[in-house]
């Protein structure tokens, strides 16, 4: 098995993966300033609702954030270039990290791959042909690649479409609730809308879904059903990419095909020109070839356990992640269910006893006075409220009135009205005991 993992390939999947990654995400940067995403995120807002703890990342949000965001689209396009590798993809690892942590209002599954192979690739000699530091000769070209180099992309997205496969599993997405509504949201012309949100199309959705998800990596690791896949990868991508605008997610989830298919063919396709490898040649490669390190090794082993056993987690939090949310992110349940309702926050102030609704308008935009469906949410602006009264030198108590709908079921407490969300701290791993019980 060991001597399988290390025999040397072809490396044109991951050269042609780096390519196609730093134009993705050059296309998701100045996107984003394109279509007016960070100004409506990250600029024309008084605070965001950054990942916990990571609050610090508030000093970036503002009108600089567009030099940000311009800025790693430049660094993207060096990467897709293999320009500086060695220190331009840890510093686009570094401004995604900061892009991903700094708001949740539009959290996507998406964002979060990409920053898990953003790390990956930080790691790997992604430069080492077709690249700028190899004309330049700052890196020495290769032309092989050990075998597990493949099979770590083969694996992370494995974890995505596996995990993703057995969230389905619940009763509104297996009788069609939750797809009917999400094209009933979908922006697509009228004619297709009435098609879509059929009960008939709405379960086959659902049920082709669950088939997509956990079929797809098997059959693109079968040579015999690999085309197959392939198109039908095709088909479920660009149907998505069309009906729900989700960005480049599509297209780079199709971008992993490279790493399933012979390397020599990967080279036919995109590097004619590129010397191929006989069997002599690659053995000579695995001696010659520089791998990685030893605690690069470890720290991928950790990694990789830390992407098994992450989704996993909310089975050990008290209740039903549907309703609680505890667990839900960082877990691929993609596109799962509709989560809406709103939080009104009251202040008592623990010398007079006054008691006032605190107007979230003036300080929420819409968007992100929507999210406060969300446990981390309204407990992050039950913090916020306690700051400012203390900056004006007022101790005050924080109490929600919050109520949730899960897929446009009625309206149901959320919260319990008699807890202080500014007195509690928040916990990543445990059930938050001021979330209600499920009601449905």
């Amino acid at each position: 098995m060991k001597e399988r993992l290390y025999r040397q390939i072809d490396n044109s999947p991951l050269i042609i993966f780096r390519i196609l990654f730093g134009f993705l995400f050059a296309c998701e940067s100045f996107g984003a300033l394109a279509t007016g995403w960070v100004k409506s995120n990250l600029v024309d807002v008084k605070f965001t609702f950054s990942h916990i703890y990571m609050d610090f990342l508030q000093v970036l949000v503002g009108p600089q954030m567009y030099v940000y965001f311009f800025l790693m689209g430049c660094v993207s396009v060096a990467v897709m270039l293999g320009y500086r590798y060695k220190w331009t993809m840890p510093l686009l690892t570094v401004l995604w990290a900061g892009a991903y942590f700094i708001q949740k209002t539009s959290y996507n599954n998406h964002y979060y791959m990409l920053l898990v192979i953003c790390v990956y690739m930080c790691l790997l000699p992604a430069n080492r042909y077709a690249s700028l530091d190899v004309r330049d000769k700052r890196v020495s070209e290769e032309l092989s690649m050990p075998t597990y180099i493949s099979w770590l992309f083969i694996f992370q997205v494995g974890m995505l479409y596996i995990y993703g496969t057995v969230a389905k599993f619940y009763p509104d997405w297996l009788d069609g609730t939750f797809t009917k509504l999400m094209y009933e949201g979908a922006n697509i012309p009228d004619v297709f809308k009435t098609v879509f949100t059929q009960d008939w199309f709405a379960v086959t959705i659902a049920y082709l879904g669950i088939v997509f998800d956990g079929l797809v990596v098997f059959l693109l690791l079968n040579k015999r059903t690999r085309t197959l896949a392939v198109i039908a990868s095709l088909v479920f991508h660009l149907f998505n990419s069309i009906t729900l605008h989700i960005g480049i997610f599509p297209y780079f989830a199709l971008s992993f095909a490279v790493f399933f298919y012979d390397p020599n063919q990967v080279r036919g396709w995109f590097f004619r020109k590129k010397p191929q490898l006989d069997e002599s040649a690659l053995v000579e490669a695995q001696s010659t070839t520089i791998g990685l390190t030893p605690s690069v090794k470890y720290f991928l082993y950790a990694f990789m356990f830390i992407q098994l056993v992450l989704p996993l987690r909310h089975y050990f939090i008290k209740g039903d992640v549907l309703w609680t949310d505890e667990g839900h992110r960082l877990s691929w349940r993609m596109m799962l269910r509709s989560r809406g309702g709103y939080t009104n926050y009251i202040t008592v102030d623990k010398k007079t006893g006054e008691r006032k609704y605190y107007n979230i308008e003036e300080v929420l935009t819409d968007k992100q006075m929507a999210r406060l469906s969300s446990p981390d949410m309204i407990w992050q602006m039950a913090q916020y409220i306690k700051k400012e009264y203390k900056t004006k030198g007022q101790e005050v108590e924080v109490y929600a009135e919050s109520y949730v709908s899960i897929n446009n079921r009625e309206l149901s407490r959320f919260v319990d009205p008699n807890i202080d969300l500014g007195a509690i701290s928040w916990n990543y791993f445990t059930h938050c005991e001021w979330i209600l019980d499920k009601p449905f």
